[in-house]
């Protein structure tokens, strides 16, 4: 079953969000150690009003476990979602210092993260996630989904979804 996220749903959302982005977190920490980053991100998770609150996540349910979620937003939103994580971030882990590309642009809806357990994959718990946010832009009014993506596997499925390859982001070092 798919559903909003709830607060119930932080620690599964946050391990899965960083499965999903790979070094970001840490970089996002400015630390190698696996508890800051996650807990950088709970804190975000729990809080409304930027891009990884829960009001902007949906997740897969199954046998009363989150096994997937997907984060997507209005990417034109992007600059005032992010605003408060980035100066967080600058004033707690970076001196005042961090910056990072723009992913996403007006007019799209954008999929930020989406992960699987991986004991749950392969399963089409993914592709589901995909399909109901697709559906859910398309009720609010978005006729573009934007995302980046870097995993193979990630991209393979996309692929077989229709999504067509329109541009290329570097994002931290990540493309």
């Amino acid at each position: 079953m798919i559903r909003k996220a709830s607060t119930a749903d932080a620690d599964e959302i946050v391990d899965l969000m960083m499965l999903a982005m790979g070094d970001l977190p840490y970089k996002f920490a400015a630390s190698a150690d696996k508890l800051i980053a996650f807990e950088l991100l709970k804190q975000f998770v729990l809080t409304d009003g930027n891009q990884y609150s829960l009001n902007n996540t949906f997740v897969y349910e199954l046998d009363e476990k989150v096994v997937g979620s997907i984060n997507a937003y209005d990417g034109g939103a992007i600059e005032q979602l992010r605003e408060p994580f980035f100066n967080y971030i600058r004033k707690t882990y970076h001196h005042g210092v961090f910056d990072m590309d723009v992913e996403s642009e007006a007019g799209e809806y954008y999929i930020d993260t989406l992960a699987v357990n991986p004991s749950y994959q392969g399963k089409g718990i993914g592709k589901d996630l995909i399909k109901y946010v697709i559906d859910h832009a398309e009720n609010i009014g978005f006729k573009k989904i934007g995302l980046l993506v870097s995993n193979p596997d990630a991209k393979r499925l996309y692929e077989k979804l229709d999504f067509k390859k329109v541009g290329s982001r570097n994002l931290l070092g990540n493309k």
